[in-house]
């Protein structure tokens, strides 16, 4: 499994931000997927989550700013980021989850930079 995400940056207050995550390997349409971030001495937190129906879910924190998508035919999950704030600052990572039975299988990727400049 490889997921390369892609599209961080260095970003004004206010500014927006696409990042995109490239999947191999699996069978995409079948997975959730879903955004994490985890700012320097922080925990990793949720972002955003897509479900494999197309359902999804925002954290509260960046709710009406961040908006998380799929396409299945290119095998991409995205996450449109606007209005970004310096406390978005944080390094952003792709989850790929697959449930089997009552077990959850999580992939990762090596997560993009994200700097929002006040």
């Amino acid at each position: 499994v490889q997921l390369q995400a892609s599209g961080g940056g260095l970003v004004q207050a206010g500014g927006s931000l696409r990042l995109s995550c490239a999947a191999s390997g699996i069978i995409f349409s079948i997975y959730n997927m879903g955004w994490y971030r985890q700012a320097p001495g922080k925990q990793r937190e949720l972002v955003a989550t897509v479900s494999s129906g197309g359902t999804t879910d925002v954290a509260d924190s960046v709710k009406g700013r961040f908006t998380i998508s799929r396409d299945n035919a290119k095998n991409t999950v995205y996450l449109q980021m606007n209005s970004l704030k310096s406390e978005d600052t944080a390094k952003y990572y792709c989850n790929a989850r697959r449930k089997a039975g009552s077990t959850y299988f999580d992939d990762w990727g090596r997560g993009t930079l994200v700097t929002v400049s006040s």
